[in-house]
């Protein structure tokens, strides 16, 4: 089976259409998958519920998408670094689905290992609850968190073999490979591609069975959400 495709736009030909549930991994600009986010906003589809951390800044990463108004809705931990998305929130253009990071990620986690919801204290009590079921274990309150099963999963790697098995680059990890895991059909960007056997089986940090198509991006922007300098005398 070959998983490498020439180009982004080839990558997502036939996978992508209006209305559909996708995921994007990365956090904040770390670990993002640029030339996929691009090649996105190109096919023009719309009405996108994209599940992402955060919807990176404005102008750059899932921001693009905003922009050009392909994103209905938003299920995501963090909107502090995107103005666009603040304000659409706001004025009720978009539609946003605001989650705990750490759910989030057990959301993404469980939907890749075939659990279809799981019971945690994080935000009994609070509006996160409101209209989930609530059930006590040992004295203390639970509430119930369904899994995510996007339809497609957006994912950005550092090394990928031709099998697809997967290497990330440090803090690049970050959301990726849950949201590889749970996506029903995967597609990743990579810096480098190698041929089966050159990885280390111990440095692997995701097999390729969670992945289904590979595109080489070999020179990514990458670029600074927040550049900050000091000054020394």
């Amino acid at each position: 089976m070959n998983k490498i495709y020439p180009s982004a736009a080839a990558a997502l030909d036939g996978i992508v259409r209006d209305g559909q549930l996708l995921a994007v991994g990365g956090f904040g600009l770390c670990g993002i998958p640029e030339a996929l986010i691009d090649a996105l906003q190109a096919t023009g589809v719309k009405d996108l519920t994209v599940i992402s951390n955060n919807a990176g800044v404005d102008g750059f990463g899932l921001g693009k998408l905003l922009s050009t108004r392909q994103i209905k809705k938003m299920i995501s931990s963090y909107v502090g670094e995107n103005k666009e998305f603040e304000r659409q929130y706001l004025s009720g253009e978009l539609e946003l689905e605001f989650t705990p990071q750490g759910t989030l990620a057990e959301k993404l986690r469980a939907g890749g290992a075939g659990i279809p919801a799981f019971f945690t204290k994080t935000g009994v009590g609070t509006i996160v609850a409101e209209g989930k079921e609530i059930r006590e274990f040992d004295g203390h309150k639970y509430v119930m968190e369904r899994a995510l099963t996007p339809e497609v999963s957006l994912v950005k790697a550092h090394i990928a073999d031709k099998s697809g098995n997967l290497i990330f680059n440090k803090t690049a990890r970050n959301f990726n490979p849950n949201v590889a895991q749970a996506g029903k059909l995967t597609v990743v960007e990579v810096e480098k591609i190698v041929e089966i056997g050159e990885l280390d089986p111990d440095q692997i940090h995701l097999p390729g069975i969670f992945v289904h198509r590979i595109v080489l991006n070999t020179t990514p922007e990458k670029r600074i959400e927040q550049r900050t300098i000091r000054k020394t005398i």
